[in-house]
């Protein structure tokens, strides 16, 4: 298993496929923002399954695909059918806005991805526009049911929690996720680049306390998918509420993942700037022992805590340069 110098194992690898997105959530990306990387330096759908096909024979079994927005990249759903195929890949997951999920749903489910997790901050229209920049809402309610339709299971909700923005709806986005049998997962802000970092913060602490009482909710020691979610669930099971809480509750230590962004940078640390780039050894032609070793020289960089409590002005490059 590959494990980092503070004795973690990695088991899960985060692939951004594009750093572009049909959105603009206030808290991820600059409204203007052009700063994109160029399309021959992405890395191919062969390097990427070069890439993850090394993680695997290392040990990392989870593989999330995310963007920017994942599926504004062309033909995503073949990339998925080759990544899910691939030996030690034994779980394979999306993370979207929703916008264009209704038209590939079937598909992806199809070439192997099992899970979604979908962003959704809000269920007012106005509101959706405000923070999105786009009138997308109806668009990512009929995402959601397409993929319940075509039997992507389980669904999370993601909703990053902003305070004046959208903390009054945490009730109704639960009700709604509970309603549905959609898990719902509360995020505090992290912040990342002068948009992370301008979004008004929220401890959700208090709110996990006020939903537990309000939904008579258990903690649930049961893990779901390999992230750092807390999860809580109502007493007949059908429903989970989970708390992703970088700020007032690290999870640091028990950190299992690295982010492989678009251009083949490998990102050890959310809030951390250090990287190890990988596509200019694909494009050497280096062979699969050069890059297993490059992997384990990259896990080595991977910081013990990120900066977000310490130095948050540290982290100026944006959420979807990263890769979800």
């Amino acid at each position: 298993m590959l494990s980092d110098r503070f004795g973690r194992s990695i088991d899960y690898l985060r692939v951004s496929v594009t750093d572009r997105c049909d959105l603009r959530c206030t808290y991820c990306m600059p409204r203007d923002f052009k700063g994109y990387e160029d399309p021959p330096d992405w890395l191919s759908f062969a390097e990427i399954e070069r890439v993850v096909a090394a993680f695997a024979r290392l040990g990392t079994s989870r593989v999330r695909l995310t963007g920017g927005e994942p599926l504004t990249r062309r033909n995503l759903p073949q990339l998925a059918t080759r990544l899910s195929s691939l030996p030690g890949v034994r779980d394979l997951s999306l993370s979207t806005n929703g916008t264009r999920l209704a038209r590939h749903a079937e598909a992806l489910r199809a070439a192997g991805i099992s899970r979604v997790n979908v962003s959704l901050d809000t269920l007012d229209r106005n509101c959706m526009a405000s923070i999105t920049g786009r009138d997308c809402l109806p668009l990512v309610l009929q995402g959601l049911q397409a993929a319940k339709a075509a039997g992507l299971a389980p669904i999370k909700i993601n909703m990053v929690a902003m305070r004046g923005v959208n903390d009054a709806e945490i009730d109704a986005m639960a009700e709604f996720c509970i309603a549905q049998q959609f898990m719902l997962r509360l995020i505090e802000v992290m912040p990342m680049g002068e948009t992370g970092q301008n979004t008004a913060y929220l401890n959700l602490g208090p709110v996990q306390r006020r939903l537990a009482d309000k939904f008579n909710l258990q903690p649930q020691a049961l893990e779901l998918g390999g992230g750092p979610a807390r999860y809580w669930a109502t007493a007949d099971g059908h429903a989970s509420i989970g708390y992703i809480t970088p700020l007032s509750q690290h999870f640091c230590a028990t950190c299992n993942r690295v982010r492989l962004s678009v251009d083949g940078s490998l990102y050890l640390c959310l809030g951390q700037e250090r990287q190890y780039p990988l596509r200019p050894l694909l494009r050497a032609g280096a062979s699969d022992a050069q890059l297993e070793q490059a992997i384990r020289e990259a896990i080595e960089l991977k910081p013990q805590e990120h900066d977000f409590g310490r130095q948050p002005e540290k982290i100026v490059r944006f959420m979807s340069q990263t890769g979800g």
